[in-house]
């Protein structure tokens, strides 16, 4: 899972040089071992003569998992198996794996065009996730899971690697990295927002906690914001923090309220006055 992510976090740089006028991250997709899934790639009609997808594992080179022309693919070995289909649409090429396993753990590319231009359409970093592996001394924990923020104004998320252990404490001290993903509508992929990070904020007994400070400028930067942290080569996903844009404190309604409470006194005053006259 480390190597994998590496190789993730790598090639995110490499895709905003190889891709496109407007620079694109590599896009996280999280499997549970055995999952079937399906990785999409949109075509315009002018790139749509010649298609690949790629799969790049870390430490090998890039393997083509199948390739055509016209909408006619061919599944290349050793990808011509069951578990592997194609399918295309009008404006778009799918990728479907089923029973997915941890060799599946790699950065999927998929790429259009002609006899004299190919460009990258868009990168899939895939994350296999095994429920096995899950029985571990270490678990991550990220705090608050909702956060209200006014537009211009800063929050600061935190994630926590805590040991159940104390002794797990001294364990793989110096390979700790977190990476911090933001999802934004419902049908968009988490994308790597942060990553330069590999010491504590943080050091306590049994946890080692990494914070996050951003300014919410507009809605753009709302969304649910994702940790994941790696520690002795498994990589431990939060349960991610939402944010949402906070409305402004409007002093108006409470003002008029007192107001209108005055108003109601001094009214009762007065008549209290003239019936006592």
């Amino acid at each position: 899972m480390f190597a994998g992510l590496a190789a993730f976090i790598l090639l995110s740089t490499a895709s905003l040089i190889q891709t496109a006028e407007v620079p694109q991250q590599i896009s996280l997709t999280v499997a549970e071992l055995g999952d079937n899934l399906t990785l999409t790639c949109p075509i315009f009609e002018e790139e749509a003569g010649l298609f690949y997808w790629y799969e790049l594992s870390f430490g090998y080179m890039f393997q083509t998992i199948a390739m055509g022309s016209f909408g006619k693919m061919t599944l290349k070995t050793p990808f011509n198996d069951s578990r592997f289909k194609i399918t295309s649409g009008n404006t778009h090429y799918f990728l479907s794996i089923r029973n997915v396993s941890k060799e599946d753990e790699a950065t999927y590319f998929c790429q259009a065009g002609s006899a004299y231009v190919m460009n990258f359409i868009n990168g899939t970093h895939l994350a296999v996730k095994d429920h096995r592996e899950q029985q571990k001394s270490f678990y991550v924990k990220q705090i608050p899971k909702m956060e209200s923020v006014q537009s211009g104004k800063s929050m600061t998320l935190q994630c926590s690697l805590l040991s159940k252990k104390k002794e797990n404490r001294a364990q793989c001290p110096d390979q700790r990295n977190v990476y911090w993903f933001k999802a934004g509508s419902a049908d968009s992929h988490p994308g790597v927002i942060y990553t330069d990070k590999t010491s504590c904020d943080e050091q306590e007994e049994r946890s080692c906690v990494y914070s996050l400070s951003k300014t919410i400028q507009d809605s753009s930067d709302t969304g649910t914001y994702y940790c994941a942290v790696i520690s002795c080569g498994q990589i431990l996903f939060g349960e991610g923090t939402k944010v949402e844009i906070g409305k402004e404190w409007d002093p108006l309604p409470l003002v008029l309220g007192a107001l209108l409470a005055l108003c109601i006194i001094v009214i009762a005053v007065l008549i209290f006055s003239r019936d006592r006259g």
